[in-house]
């Protein structure tokens, strides 16, 4: 099995509404987001998927959420908190859409990972 790891960076703020400490205020992260693609097949260059298209769609994804208030957006509506885990889910739902997983069966989004500080991470697989 071969997995190809890519991660990208976007700057957001976020509340978590309810939360019972500081997190409840508005505050920003520098967000990390690594997607890790997987599967058993090389193609005939001895590649599994370009990284290229790997890198294009998660940054295609994260310029969504740059420098954004998350809690507006529609994907954390009806009271949905921005939280690591949600953001995490989120992209994977997104990601798992690219175009290049249709086109090459054999690979599959294997997980996605989200960092809100260096320390931090919560990692969303299906």
């Amino acid at each position: 099995m071969f997995e190809i790891h890519v991660s990208a960076e976007f700057e957001a703020a976020h509340r978590v509404a309810g939360y019972p400490g500081k997190c409840d205020r508005l505050h920003g992260h520098s967000w990390t987001v690594e997607s890790v693609v997987a599967g058993d097949k090389l193609d005939e260059l001895g590649m599994l998927v370009d990284f290229k298209l790997v890198k294009g769609k998660l940054r295609e994804l994260l310029e969504s959420l740059d420098h954004r208030l998350l809690n507006e957006l529609p994907a954390f509506a009806d009271g949905k908190n921005p939280t690591a885990e949600n953001i995490a889910q989120y992209v994977y739902e997104e990601m798992a859409k690219a175009e290049f997983f249709r086109e090459l069966p054999h690979v599959k989004l294997k997980q996605i990972q989200v960092w809100e500080s260096p320390k931090s991470s919560v990692i969303y697989s299906e």
